[in-house]
C-alpha cells in the first residue's frame, strides 16, 4: 500500500502542474483589467500603470506564470485585489461553511439514494420499484437554482418557517443541502439499482439463496457488500461535484462559502483569489480519486496494491 501511494503522488505532480497551467492561462483569458479595478475608476493612466506594475501584472506571462508557480509552492497565493487581505485568510475564511454544507447533503443524498437503490432492485418491476424510479428521475431534472428559488418562495416567503439565505442554524442548513443534494440522491439511486440488479445475478448470490440463506442476509451481505466497489467511486465523483455545484446553491441562498467568494472575485477580476479556488476545486477530484482507492481496500479485502 505504502509503495502504491508513493507511485500515486508521484503520478498527481505533471497533472498538478497542466492544471496549475490551465488555472493560469483561464484567469488571464478573462476580460476586464484588474489594476483599473484596483486604481479605481477616476484614476489617472499613470495611476493604473504603477499599480499594474505593484501587482507584477506588467511582466512577460512567462515570468508571471513561473512566480504565481514559485509562489504556490510555498503556500503563498498572494493578495486579494478586493480586501487586500492574504489570500489563504480569504479562503480559510469561507471554506468550512462549504465543507459542512456539501458534507451535510452528502450525508443525507447517499444515505437516501442507496435506499432508494436496493428497495427498487429488490422489488423489481414491482411499484415500489417504480416510484422509487419516478423520484430520481425527477430528481435529476430539476435544475438547482430553479429548485432553489421554489423552496425559498414556498418556506420562507410564503410559510415563514426558514430563513431565505445566510448561514449559523441547523434552519439555514435545510433549503441549500436538499437542493444541493437532490441530484445526487437520484443520480445514487439509479447507480445502486444497476449495479445491486447485476450483482444479484452472480453465481455466488444464487448459491446463497440455494442453500437457505435468510434473503436479509443474502441482501446486506452479500449483494450489497459485493456492489459497494462501483458504489464507492460513484459517491466519490459526487462528492467532488458536490463541492464544485455549492458555487450555484450559495449564490441562491447567499450562503457565504467558497463558491459565492469565487463568484465575487470573478465580478471584481480578483486574480488571485481565483486560481486559487479554480486550483482548489481542480485538485480535490485528484486527492478524492486517490481516497477512493484506498477505500476500495477496506470494502474488499481481496484487492491489494503493488
Amino acid at each position: 500500500m505504502l509503495s502504491f501511494l508513493i507511485k500515486r503522488l508521484a503520478g498527481m505532480i505533471p497533472v498538478v502542474l497542466m492544471v496549475m497551467v490551465a488555472v493560469f492561462a483561464f484567469v488571464h483569458l478573462l476580460p476586464g483589467d484588474p489594476a483599473r479595478l484596483v486604481a479605481g475608476p477616476e484614476a489617472t493612466a499613470q495611476d493604473v500603470a504603477a499599480v499594474r506594475t505593484a501587482l507584477g501584472l506588467d511582466k512577460p506571462l512567462p515570468q508571471q506564470f513561473l512566480t504565481y508557480v514559485g509562489n504556490t509552492l510555498q503556500g503563498d497565493f498572494g493578495m486579494s485585489l478586493k480586501t487586500r487581505r492574504p489570500v489563504v485568510e480569504e479562503i480559510g475564511m469561507r471554506l468550512m461553511p462549504t465543507v459542512w454544507l456539501t458534507l451535510f447533503a452528502m450525508v443525507w443524498s447517499v444515505a437516501i439514494g442507496l435506499l432508494i437503490g436496493v428497495v427498487s432492485a429488490v422489488k423489481r418491476g414491482r411499484w415500489p420499484d417504480y416510484g422509487g424510479m419516478i423520484l430520481a428521475v425527477s430528481g435529476i431534472s430539476f435544475p438547482p437554482f430553479w429548485l432553489g428559488l421554489l423552496l425559498i418562495n414556498l418556506f420562507s416567503v410564503r410559510l415563514g418557517w426558514l430563513p431565505t439565505g445566510g448561514y449559523g442554524t441547523w434552519q439555514h442548513f435545510l433549503m441549500p443541502s436538499f437542493t444541493l443534494g437532490l441530484g445526487v440522491a437520484a443520480v445514487m439511486a439509479r447507480f445502486t439499482r444497476s449495479a445491486f440488479i447485476e450483482i444479484a445475478r452472480e453465481d455466488y448470490v444464487r448459491t446463497a439463496r440455494a442453500k437457505g440463506v435468510p434473503e436479509r442476509s443474502v441482501i446486506w451481505r452479500h449483494s450489497l457488500r459485493n456492489a459497494l466497489i462501483p458504489i464507492i467511486t460513484m459517491v466519490g465523483l459526487q462528492f467532488g461535484f458536490l463541492l464544485g455545484g455549492s458555487i450555484v446553491i450559495e449564490s441562491v441562498f447567499a450562503w457565504p462559502g467558497v463558491g459565492r467568494l469565487l463568484v465575487d472575485s470573478v465580478s471584481y477580476r480578483d486574480y488571485p483569489v481565483i486560481q486559487a479556488l479554480v486550483l482548489m476545486f481542480s485538485l480535490q477530484f485528484i486527492f478524492i480519486n486517490l481516497l477512493v482507492d484506498i477505500l476500495y481496500v477496506f470494502a474488499n479485502p481481496e484487492i491489494r496494491y503493488k
